[in-house]
């Protein structure tokens, strides 16, 4: 389970947003943790305390390597288990996830990809039920999914009287169209929410403006 480039600007997005407020006893819900990384990023910018389930044991097993060897190990417990079996105590004021599922593309040959990034373990419609139950009234989620999801995934919200708040919309470069779509939605109404968007590259190997700006707390190299 490689560190893409599109998680990591994800979760830089996910914590500029919550760098805004006071996130203190406040808790959140890493879903498809993989190696940690999102759990990590939110950890470092705000004083969530962090759940984070994760199936795939080697994936569980590294995220438990990253997380002890970090300064946030206390704001962060990890658990291995399939969400439909994760059964917390308590609602959470922040659900994000980079989802394990791909619905409708073509699947690899390798079964531990295919759990990690297909329906064959987990379906949008099962995920947002599971979130619904578990989100605090006042709570927010955060989901990044392939752009070409965007259409669907507003539909489920609508019948489930979901709410956007705010989407980001990726390109690899101007050249490219649209590759990833972050989102931000609650059960509270909103206004109109006008999308916005960021390209990774400027031109080859040089990153944006916008990007160095949300991931400069992260990378050591920009």
């Amino acid at each position: 389970m490689k560190v893409c480039t599109d998680a990591c600007l994800f979760g830089a997005w996910i914590g500029k947003y919550w760098n805004d407020f006071d996130s203190t006893n406040l808790n959140a819900l890493d879903i498809g943790a993989g190696t940690g990384l999102l759990s990590l990023m939110l950890a470092q910018q705000t004083n969530f305390i962090i759940d984070a389930v994760e199936i795939n044991e080697d994936a569980y097993t590294q995220a438990s390597e990253n997380v002890t060897r970090s300064p946030w190990e206390n704001k962060i417990h990890l658990h291995h288990r399939a969400l439909q079996d994760f059964e917390p105590q308590k609602k959470y004021d922040f659900i994000f996830s980079n989802p394990p599922f791909f619905e409708g593309d073509l699947m690899s040959g390798d079964d531990a990809q295919n759990l990690a990034k297909h329906h064959a373990g987990l379906t949008l419609e099962v995920w947002l039920e599971w979130v619904m139950l578990h989100l605090n009234e006042e709570g927010k989620v955060a989901i990044l999914l392939p752009y070409h999801r965007m259409a669907y995934f507003e539909n489920l919200l609508n019948k489930n009287s979901m709410h956007l708040q705010k989407q980001l919309h990726v390109k690899q470069t101007p050249k490219h169209a649209f590759f990833r779509s972050m989102l931000l939605f609650s059960k509270k109404e909103n206004t109109v929410v006008s999308p916005s968007f960021i390209t990774i590259y400027e031109a080859e190997k040089q990153y944006s403006t916008s990007f160095v700006e949300l991931l400069m707390p992260y990378y050591l190299n920009l």
